[in-house]
């Protein structure tokens, strides 16, 4: 547990903290699976939480949409299983312990309720089969009944059975995915199930939800292009639309995109549609025709189509207000910014035609954010504001404020003077 607390985020840790309070109000159980476990052990970011309970989840996802600002985001109603977005932006899944069950390759499976046990154990790849519980009495409970844990220190990736691949047409562009995030290698029996597959040219029969739920997963990483580049080379990418390679995956754009990134101060959280940005940079060498071929073949819904299309009209109204004349305070700047979408700033910061929209940006990355984090909970304290109340927020925001504000204190001549004895 913590192992895994130190390689979240603040706001993934408060998710589970919400998960965890609403288990024992429901008095059931949940573990934590796949995923999460799969970036923990490898040293990487989390990327999403996936939380499976043996039962219907129907009851938790209620309660915390009702109690915890959770939204539904789709949902698999064959599966039982749930995309959820957590008010502070965290995705996450919320799913039926479950076995599936195929009659021939790429047909709906037949599902039916199951043990966690047996759910780990028909999963894909052995180390997704991962699972640690968050009740109160068996919290941190490690579950791997397919020995991922061995896999992962021979660096190889492995298939749970013969016809893992076979089964669902999507796990073969999965697993190179996989492979080009990891850098893992396959084992000689699933590379050989890999080939058997390619050869029957499996990749024709996966879903459009299939092309939709790994095109976002994608989305989410920090560097995307080296698994695009993988996908383009193993012939994947086509089936978004034909003319999918080369330049239309902006490798330029996704690098600049990487360097901007890199300007966040260590430790600070912006809230940021990653998706949306990640559409946005790819898409900028499209045709609006394959745009709309994309968005068919992977059936994107219209609310997460428009975000990327209409992304760079949005920033206007921030634009508008970098660019006032009134911001003559570096408070004012941090203002501005503090609350507005990290995906608005970077496409600002990689877009606008105008330095000095761009110079504030740069100067609240590298200059305010890092003076911002400088006022602590002591200093909240001190002031005389109470934890996790409204007034501690304010006194938090005067504080900052003041900071960045303050003129740099000028050092007395004779502390600056050269000294040779002191030099001595």
């Amino acid at each position: 547990m913590f192992m895994l607390e130190s390689h979240l985020s603040q706001a993934q840790n408060a998710v589970i903290a919400e998960v965890q309070r609403m288990m024992a109000k429901l008095q059931i159980n949940v573990f934590l699976t796949g995923g999460a476990l799969r970036d923990m052990l490898a040293a990487l970011p989390v990327r999403d939480l996936n939380f499976t309970l043996e039962g219907s989840p129907l009851k938790l996802v209620k309660a915390l949409e009702k109690e915890a600002g959770m939204r539904v985001v789709n949902a698999d109603e064959t599966r039982k299983s749930y995309e959820v977005a957590f008010a502070n932006g965290v995705l996450a899944e919320i799913s039926m312990a479950r076995t599936e069950k195929y009659l021939k390759p790429g047909s709906p499976p037949k599902v039916v309720p199951a043990t966690i046990h047996e759910d780990l154990r028909g999963r894909d790849f052995s180390i997704n089969c991962l699972a640690i519980s968050l009740a109160q009495g068996s919290r941190g409970l490690l579950l791997d009944p397919t020995n991922g844990l061995s896999d992962f220190s021979l660096r190889e990736l492995r298939t749970v059975s013969s016809h893992t691949l076979m089964d669902d047409p999507s796990r073969v562009m999965k697993l190179m995915t996989l492979q080009a995030r990891l850098g893992f290698q396959l084992d000689e029996r699933t590379k050989a199930q890999y080939e058997r597959a390619r050869e029957a040219k499996i990749e024709e029969s996966i879903s459009p939800e299939a092309l939709r739920r790994e095109i976002v997963k994608i989305g989410e990483e920090f560097n995307p292009l080296p698994i695009l580049e993988t996908l383009e080379r193993e012939g994947f990418l086509k089936l978004y639309f034909p003319a999918f390679s080369g330049a239309k995956l902006n490798a330029a754009g996704f690098q600049k995109l990487l360097k901007l990134r890199g300007m966040v101060p260590f430790g600070t959280h912006l809230k940021e549609d990653r998706f949306s940005l990640f559409m946005f940079t790819i898409s900028e060498k499209w045709t609006p025709k394959e745009k709309l071929e994309f968005i068919k073949n992977c059936k994107l819904p219209k609310r997460e189509a428009d975000a990327w299309k209409n992304l760079e009209s949005k920033t206007k109204g921030l634009g508008n207000t970098l660019k006032s004349a009134k911001l003559q305070k570096p408070s004012l700047i941090y203002a501005a910014l503090v609350d507005a979408p990290a995906e608005y700033i970077f496409v600002l910061l990689s877009k606008s035609p105008l330095r000095l929209v761009q110079d504030r940006i740069k100067n609240y990355l590298q200059r305010h954010l890092p003076m911002a984090m400088e006022v602590t909970d002591d200093d909240v304290v001190e002031a005389g504001g109470v934890l996790g109340t409204p007034k501690a927020q304010a006194i938090r925001k005067q504080l900052i404020a003041a900071k960045l504000d303050a003129r740099p204190k000028k050092v007395p001549m004779a502390e600056t003077a050269y000294n040779p004895q002191a030099a001595v």
